[in-house]
């Protein structure tokens, strides 16, 4: 654990939905983004639909990108069942892929781990019924858990979570109701809660809500691309 305490600024972005024959889109943003902050966070839905090749075009352009990168993958990410090949050609650009996993810069941490939906407060999805509703409400649980697990073994006096899921509604507000429950799950917020954190960013909800917090009061980011950031950028400038 680092004792050195002055402020350190990440960029994050999430649902970059990077297509087949995109290429060169993304290479400016990144550029800018290594002058102006010391880690870049991207928060899933790197692919359109989770192809090797789609993997490849988003590495070719974060080539520009000349400071730390860190990740976790969305579900987009899983849509070809390619996510093993995916996560490889991620990692072997230079991408540090959170999988239920934590990664250090200049002292702060960092915490990753994909989430998953259920539903927020008293209306999330209950196990019980079907036995498909409990194997759904068992994935939540499980991400939430690998959460916790990682989280336990943090010491950092600053520590960022980094989801694809959100954990709060507040940050999907704006979506249309029908869909608020396959955007996060409060599961992911009551783990937060339980520790120290700085920082909670996420996508997943384009329409949402930039800002938010847990109900212990934690700062949650929604830093999907199409998300209207107060700096007006399509990434997220955010100190701890």
């Amino acid at each position: 654990m680092s004792n050195d305490l002055t402020s350190f600024t990440f960029a994050s972005v999430g649902d970059l939905h990077v297509k087949d024959g995109q290429s060169g889109s993304l290479r400016e943003v990144f550029q800018e983004i290594s002058k102006r902050a010391g880690a870049l966070v991207l928060c899933g839905d790197l692919t359109d639909t989770g192809t090797p090749a789609q993997a490849e075009l988003l590495v070719e352009q974060l080539r520009a990108c000349s400071i730390p990168m860190i990740g976790v993958l969305g579900n987009h990410d899983y849509e070809s069942e390619c996510s093993d090949q995916v996560k490889r050609i991620l990692c072997d650009g230079g991408v540090r892929l959170l999988d239920g996993q934590a990664t250090e810069v200049e002292g702060v941490t960092f915490i990753g781990v994909k989430g998953f939906a259920g539903g927020f407060g008293p209306r999330m999805l209950s196990s019980f019924g079907e036995p498909a509703i409990k194997t759904f409400v068992a994935e939540a649980m499980n991400e939430a858990m690998r959460l916790e697990n990682v989280m336990r073994t943090v010491s950092s006096q600053r520590a960022v979570v980094v989801l694809h899921y959100a954990p709060i509604v507040g940050t999907v507000e704006g979506e249309p109701l029908e869909i608020y429950p396959f955007l996060g799950c409060s599961r992911l917020a009551e783990t937060i809660d339980r520790f120290k954190v700085s920082a909670v960013v996420h996508g997943h909800a384009h329409r949402g809500k930039y800002e938010g917090r847990t109900p212990a009061g934690a700062p949650v980011y929604n830093v999907a691309m199409a998300v209207q950031k107060p700096s007006g950028l399509p990434y997220a400038l955010l100190s701890v």
